[in-house]
C-alpha cells in the first residue's frame, strides 16, 4: 500500500465526520511488523480490521515470515489446525493491541479485530458456540470480535454468545430479511444478558451486509438475457437500468430496517441500560466491474452508525478520491422501487433466489481457502519436520 492513505487530505478521515467508521479488510504479519498498520490506525483513519480464511491464506502462503513459528509448532508436536491457530491468534492479538487506543478512545465502539470461526461449521450451532467461546478466551483481548455466519444455524449461536458477553460480527448477510433476523438475534442476546444482571454496555456487534457479489450475480443474469437478444428497446432499457444498482438499493433498504428496529421501544429499554446499537457493516466493497466507480460502494453508503470495511486497494482509492457525504438515506424510495422492479416480467429476477445462491457460494468461498491453507500448512509442516 502507498502512503496515500496516511496523507493529510485523506478522505477516509472525512467519512468519520458523517458517523461511519472505516475498517480494513486485511491483516498480515508484514503490516504489523513493518509499522504500516500502526500508521494507518494513527494517521490513516482506519479504526478496525476484518479478516477471513481467504485473507489468512493469502497472507501465509509463500511468506517466510511465518516459518519460524510453524517450525516451533512442529517441534511442539502440534496438530495442523493448532499450528494454524497459533499463527493467526498471534496476529490477531498484535492487531488488537495496536487498535487498543481506538477501542478506549471510542468507548468500545471501534478498535476491533474480527476473526472468523472455521467456515466448515457454518451450519452447526453448538460447534459455532463452542469455537466462539474458545477463540474469545484464547485470544484474550476485549477488542476481538468473533465472526459468525448469519445462517439459520448461525443466528442461535449469535444470540447465545452475545448473552455471554462476546463481541460478534455477523457475516455473510445478503438479504434484508437475513439482516432483520440478525438484528433481533443480537437484541435477544442482550436481553438474556440483562435479565441475568450482567453489564451490556461494553458489548459490540456489527451485521456484515455484502455488496459487490450481489451486483456480480445480477449483472451476469442481465447480461445473459441481453446476449440472447431483446427485440423491444423498452425491455432492453429496463434491463440495463438495473445493472450495478441492486446491491446499493438493497443496502439502503436494510438501513431503513435498521432505523426501525433500533428505534423501537424494545430497543430503547436496552439502550437505557447502556447497550450499543448493532451497526450495519458494508462488506465486499471492492468494485469488480471496471466500468463502475472504484469507490461506489463507499460513496453511496456513508451515514450514521455504519461501518465500511475496505480491502487495501479500495482504501487507497477512497483516500484519494472518495466524495464523502451522508448518502445512505438518499434515494430510498427509488431503492424500494428498484427492488420491486426486479419482479417485472420483462426483468424477472427472483431476488430471494439470488440471495440464497450467494450465501451458499460465499460459505464455499471461505471453506475452499481454509482447506487449501490447511493442506499447504500440512505440506510445510512435513517439509520442516525432522526425518
Amino acid at each position: 500500500m502507498t502512503d496515500q492513505a496516511t496523507k493529510p487530505n485523506n478522505h477516509l478521515i472525512e467519512i468519520k465526520e458523517y458517523g461511519q467508521s472505516i475498517w480494513m479488510d486485511n491483516l498480515t504479519r508484514d503490516i504489523i511488523q513493518s509499522g504500516e498498520l500502526k500508521a494507518l490506525v494513527e494517521n490513516g483513519g482506519i479504526c478496525g480490521i476484518t479478516t477471513n480464511p481467504a485473507i489468512f491464506e493469502k497472507a501465509m502462503m509463500g511468506n517466510a515470515i511465518y516459518d519460524a513459528d510453524i517450525e516451533a509448532g512442529v517441534r511442539a508436536g502440534l496438530p495442523i489446525y493448532k499450528v494454524y491457530e497459533s499463527l493467526i491468534f498471534e496476529d490477531i492479538r498484535d492487531a488488537c493491541d495496536i487498535l487498543r487506543p481506538v477501542y478506549e478512545s471510542s468507548n468500545a465502539l471501534d478498535g476491533y479485530v474480527s476473526i472468523e470461526v472455521p467456515p466448515t461449521i457454518a451450519h452447526d450451532t453448538e460447534a459455532t458456540i463452542e469455537e466462539a467461546r474458545r477463540y474469545y478466551q484464547e485470544i484474550g483481548r476485549e477488542n476481538v470480535m468473533i465472526k459468525i455466519p448469519g445462517t439459520t444455524k448461525g443466528l442461535p449461536a449469535v444470540e447465545q454468545v452475545i448473552s455471554e458477553g462476546i463481541n460478534v460480527n455477523v457475516t455473510l448477510l445478503f438479504s434484508v430479511n437475513s439482516y432483520v433476523e440478525t438484528a433481533w438475534a443480537y437484541i435477544r442476546g442482550l436481553e438474556k444478558r440483562a435479565e441475568s444482571g450482567e453489564d451490556i454496555s461494553k458489548i459490540a456487534s456489527v451485521a456484515s451486509f455484502f455488496l459487490s457479489r450481489i451486483d456480480i450475480n445480477i449483472d451476469k443474469r442481465i447480461d445473459d438475457k441481453l446476449k440472447k437478444g431483446v427485440d423491444d428497446l423498452n425491455v432492453e432499457a429496463k434491463l440495463r437500468s438495473v445493472k450495478g444498482k441492486v446491491a446499493i438499493a438493497n443496502a439502503k433498504v436494510a438501513y431503513q430496517k435498521y432505523k426501525e428496529i433500533f428505534g423501537s421501544d424494545r430497543w430503547q429499554t436496552l439502550a437505557a441500560k447502556g447497550a450499543k446499537v448493532q451497526r450495519l457493516l458494508w462488506a465486499s466493497t471492492s468494485t469488480k466491474d471496471p466500468s463502475y466507480s472504484d469507490v461506489m460502494y463507499v460513496d453511496e453508503l456513508v451515514g450514521p452508525d455504519t461501518v465500511n470495511t475496505l480491502p487495501p486497494n479500495t482504501i487507497e482509492a477512497c483516500a484519494d478520491h472518495c466524495d464523502p457525504r451522508s448518502r445512505v438515506e438518499t434515494g430510498v424510495e427509488e431503492s424500494y422501487n428498484l427492488l420491486e422492479n426486479l419482479k417485472d416480467p420483462d426483468i424477472n429476477i427472483n431476488l430471494d433466489e439470488v440471495m440464497d445462491e450467494l450465501l451458499v457460494e460465499a460459505i464455499q468461498k471461505f471453506v475452499q481457502p481454509f482447506q487449501s491453507l490447511m493442506d499447504s500448512l500440512e505440506e510445510k509442516v512435513n517439509q520442516l519436520s525432522p526425518v
